[in-house]
């Protein structure tokens, strides 16, 4: 039975696992990732995980590694990224992982490795064409057409949040941060009372839980801002369908543990914003792989790149 050393590489944490050729995870663990140090300095950390567990004695055949940034995955290289981690475009990731450990090593972005989770084994398997997206600090879509990522002929299609929405982008207006800044920033505003006395608490203390929190509670705020942001991603949904025409259209991110929530006020705005002719042939599920799309993914890109090598 083969093994596969599988990475999952975020802003926020450096996922991993080995999975075997049956897709069994047989370890998973995680650590930060210290975007702060730059690109260079995950590199250095990536290897020291990847020398940890080859002391194990894992029989690894493999490197499969799912990446924050847009990726051309011929180069396995990173060929552009926002600022979130310093330093990080330019990036060789399969040069200096295939160099270190003398086995193959592939890479591709991390929306489009949870589209392929999601085809692959999940809520879009056997689905034709697929639109995935992941809403969290921003927000990524990956496009599946006859089983295959539609790349573009620069490495960035799906890039759907930097759409224009309005005067913002689909992104800055319809991310869980774009959310957090709505909530909190309105709480600001309500949190003294004449007498100059708190009465909400910190608002610095406002995160998608505490939000979700306060629509248990019926809080008018968080209710509010939470339709809001599920009208608008409705609405974005719906012009993406109308380019794509998906059979189905798979959401992801954190926010989507509350998908029973969330999800019949997204159809909801969607339905409004589609033709029957489209809104009856468009499926809308939340995705099923979560914390480890990423890294599975990863796997099911490298299993296909060898295959056609």
């Amino acid at each position: 039975m083969s093994e596969y050393l599988c990475f999952d590489i975020g802003g926020t944490a450096i996922k991993y696992g080995i999975v075997t050729s049956e897709e069994v995870f047989v370890m998973k663990d995680q650590t930060a990732t210290h975007s702060e140090r730059g690109g260079p300095a995950i590199v250095s950390r990536v290897e020291e995980i990847a020398s940890e567990i080859f002391s194990k004695g894992y029989q690894i055949e493999g490197i499969c590694l799912s990446t924050a940034g847009m990726v051309d995955p011929s180069e396995g290289k990173i060929i552009h990224a926002n600022g979130n981690i310093p330093d990080y475009t330019g990036v060789e990731w399969k040069r200096c992982l295939e160099q270190r450990f003398r086995i193959p090593c592939s890479v591709e972005n991390d929306v489009y490795c949870a589209g392929l989770a999601e085809y692959g084994s999940g809520a879009a398997a056997g689905k034709n064409p697929v639109l995935c997206l992941t809403i969290g600090t921003g927000i990524g879509g990956c496009i599946i057409i006859d089983g295959k990522v539609l790349h573009g002929c620069g490495c960035s299609a799906g890039s759907v949040g930097y759409l224009k929405f309005g005067p913002a982008t689909f992104e800055a207006d319809c991310s869980t941060a774009a959310l957090v800044r709505r909530v909190t920033a309105r709480k600001q505003a309500d949190t003294r009372t004449e007498s100059g006395q708190t009465t909400s608490g910190p608002c610095s203390a406002w995160d998608g839980k505490r939000i979700f929190e306060g629509i248990l509670k019926e809080d008018a705020v968080c209710v509010e801002e939470v339709d809001r942001m599920c009208e608008n991603i409705g609405a974005g949904l719906a012009n993406l369908c109308y380019i794509i025409n998906p059979e189905v259209v798979v959401l992801g991110g954190g926010i989507m543990a509350q998908a029973n929530y969330l999800l019949p006020k997204i159809r909801c705005a969607m339905d409004q914003n589609l033709v029957p002719a489209v809104r009856t042939h468009t499926e809308l599920r939340p995705a099923v792989h979560q914390n480890q799309a990423g890294m599975l993914g990863a796997f099911y890109h490298f299993r296909e790149e060898r295959l056609t090598v």
